[in-house]
């Protein structure tokens, strides 16, 4: 059994940098959003109901609730967790120390009471998907971290702790779910886009915020965007299960599939943290083996093995050459796909209907929770047998006690996930264990397991709808809001923003699907610009000089529906052209009758205005400062120099770390070092130092040959 503790060490890692942009991405945002002066205030959300403390923080899980201890609003207090929530992150990133239990933990709870307020801007799966991987961290992450020199070998046993890799199991689990409930909602959904493989050639243009490659992309052949569907489907829904293969390199080829999918999704759309979080998931996928074998190790002669270990590699191949030839033969039959040698394309086409689809998602759904729950059993039995292995009755019971706490835990979160996994398929959803639906409703709040699917239907078949606000002083001559980063003017390339996310921007894409009625926080947007509130404009163009009513609000906004294309090859200084289609919202001013009525309808009046808070609170001044101090930014400059200050602070961890490893050697080690070389191999399998991922550039001591 190879080891998981380096992609273990991987997985903290990664879910500490996603912490630390999500974070990061929303600090700069809580003003515009969030505060008194925002959109949707967070201090509405929160209305003691006169219910006991503790009563009140369970059915609604959130920190914010001690705000006025601290002497702060609502949306302060929510900018101190988002600060404390980037320091944390960022510690947990960069110092091995840190990654602990307790610091994943407030990073969770952190963001999860940003979620209890963040309504509808806070809305997304890939909010709920960076909970449930978080509280898996606080799972993963080891109460205490072993020193340098007592870290576990690559693939042994000796200084692991039996239930260390139960929760990372987990992981895997919930990567699964992800990946095949996205690819069978696309089918499930009846879209005909999907259906038809046609859906690529509208998703570069329709998407809500594309890159500039996206238009390269969209004007790719026909033949190659459904080529890429059928691609799609066989990565989301075919390859998962490969997820729990016995055989490594199957897994690994599931890990390189899913990579590849996540880094073309990066390259083409703007998906903030979500899908470098799909590949922090990933990871679970590896192995300490893979991902750095012994140095001391790799040029020694390999000792011949003995038949059952050949069978056993024999078999392996066998079933590995069977499971890429049904995939192969499968993609060929189910998706019709055909070499046209003269036009040099490949047609494809679904060969299957509806109906068939949902009798085979029925027929698979159940079997994919015992394959799961199988997969668990053997990792529960691994578990065990490492216990066995553990010597002195002391540590034997500490690590007895450990395990059942953590195996528990384990198989509680498995059970709870069942619930919302089996959404995708109605009937075994009803068939499901009683036991987990009353699980699930009790802890459905804290959205430790969520159900997922991604792209479901292609919207914009008929062009990307488009919403754009409109200013005016006298009701004639109109204006236009440009935005930051969605689509406006059709001469300006799309932007490069990830991993931030402008959830305003992401919100106004939503709006343009439906009538504005269906967008109630779009008639706060309205009146706040009429008020000419600086924290919503700074959402809007965060250099307030390049609004275009910085000087004086607006008396009249309004806000029209186009339709957007990209531009065809050879169009000079042109990415868009769009076609006006009808008036999205009328034009109004303040005290507007028909302005007035949509926030009375909405519940979008401020009949309660925020209570005053003493300007001498020291906490209060403190965020004023560091406010002040940022605010100049804009959140990918933001976020993309926090990115640059680690990329500096681990090079000079690599640089400092070769020496630090050598001063920091075990006795053991430095002896084995020193072996002479006939004695070198013998020394090398005695004791394999092991790799400090934690101390990031620290390498092990070369052995010469």
């Amino acid at each position: 059994m190879a080891g998981s503790w380096l992609p273990r060490q991987l997985f903290l890692q990664g879910v500490a940098a996603v912490f630390l942009f999500a974070f990061a991405s929303l600090y700069i945002q809580i003003p515009g959003l969030y505060g008194p002066e925002g959109i949707l205030p967070a201090r509405r959300t929160l209305r003691p109901q006169g219910k006991g403390p503790w009563q009140q923080l369970w059915e609604t899980p959130t920190l914010l609730w001690e705000a006025p201890r601290l002497g702060l609003d609502t949306a302060q207090c929510l900018e101190l967790l988002s600060l404390l929530g980037t320091l944390l992150a960022l510690g947990a990133l960069l110092l091995c120390q840190l990654r602990h239990l307790l610091i994943y933990l407030l990073l969770w709870a952190a963001y999860l009471s940003a979620c209890q307020v963040g309504q509808v801007f806070l809305y997304f799966q890939w909010d709920s998907l960076l909970l449930e991987a978080g509280f898996l961290a606080v799972l993963v992450a080891p109460l205490r971290q072993p020193p340098h020199h007592k870290q576990p070998p690559q693939g042994r046993l000796a200084g692991t702790l039996p239930h260390e890799g139960l929760p990372f199991w987990l992981v895997r689990w919930l990567l699964f779910r992800l990946m095949f409930a996205s690819g069978v909602v696309k089918l499930t959904s009846r879209c005909p886009a999907w259906w038809g493989l046609t859906a690529l050639t509208y998703h570069y243009e329709t998407q809500c915020l594309p890159t500039p490659a996206s238009w390269f992309a969209h004007h790719l052949p026909v033949w190659l965007h459904k080529l890429s569907v059928v691609a799609t489907f066989l990565i989301e829904i075919a390859v998962p299960p490969l997820f729990f293969a016995p055989a490594r390199r199957l897994r690994l080829a599931a890990f390189y599939s899913q990579v590849l999918l996540q880094v073309l999704i990066i390259i083409t759309g703007n998906y903030n943290f979500f899908n470098l979080l799909t590949l922090v998931l990933t990871t679970a996928l590896l192995d300490d083996k893979h991902l750095a074998a012994e140095s001391g190790n790799n040029h020694h002669k390999k000792i011949p093995a003995s038949w059952p270990k050949a069978l056993l590699a024999l078999l392996s191949l066998l079933l590995e050459l069977t499971v890429y030839g049904l995939l192969a033969y499968g993609t060929v039959h189910y998706f019709g796909l055909e070499v046209d040698w003269e036009k040099h394309t490949i047609h494809s086409r679904t060969t299957f209907t509806f109906h068939q689809f949902s009798q085979w998602l029925e027929m698979v759904t159940l079997p994919t929770m015992w394959l799961g729950g199988a997969s668990l059993t053997w990792e529960l039995l691994a578990a065990l047998w490492r216990w066995t292995q553990v010597r002195g009755w002391l540590r034997k019971l500490c690590a007895a006690v450990q395990l059942s706490i953590f195996g528990t835990a384990t198989v509680a979160m498995f059970l709870v996930s069942l619930v919302p996994y089996s959404y995708m398929e109605p009937s075994t959803h009803g068939r499901l264990w009683t036991g987990a639906h009353r699980l699930f409703g009790a802890v459905e709040h804290l959205q430790l397991a969520n159900s997922y699917g991604l792209f479901r239907r292609m919207t914009g078949l008929g062009g990307r709808p488009e919403v754009v606000l409109e200013g005016s002083y006298d009701g004639h001559h109109w204006t236009e809001i440009e935005f930051m980063y969605k689509p406006g003017n059709v001469s300006r390339s799309p932007p490069i923003v990830v991993p931030h996310q402008p959830r305003l921007d992401w919100q106004m894409w939503f709006a343009a699907l439906g009538p504005h009625t269906h967008s109630p926080w779009f008639t706060s947007l309205v009146l706040c610009l009429l008020q000419g509130k600086e924290p919503v404009i700074r959402l809007i163009q965060n250099d307030v000089a390049r609004y275009p009513f910085h000087k004086q609000p607006p008396t009249y906004v309004r806000a029209q529906r186009y339709k957007y294309w990209f531009s065809q090859p050879g169009e000079q200084s042109q990415w868009w052209r769009r076609q006006w289609v009808e008036e999205f919202f009328p034009p109004v001013s303040l005290g507007d009758p028909t302005l007035d009525t949509l926030l009375r309808q909405f519940g979008l009046q401020d009949k309660s205005p925020p209570r005053a808070r003493s300007s001498n609170n020291t906490l209060a001044q403190a965020l004023h400062w560091v406010r002040k101090h940022l605010s100049s930014l804009e959140a990918p400059t933001l976020l993309w120099g926090l990115i640059l200050a680690v990329g500096v602070i681990r090079v000079i961890q690599a640089l400092l770390g070769p020496r630090s490893s050598r001063s920091s050697l075990h006795p053991r080690e430095e002896k084995h070092r020193l072996a002479p070389k006939k004695d070198l191999g013998a020394a090398t399998n005695q004791a394999a130092p092991a790799p400090n991922s934690c101390n990031s550039g620290s390498q092990t001591t070369r052995r010469k040959k």
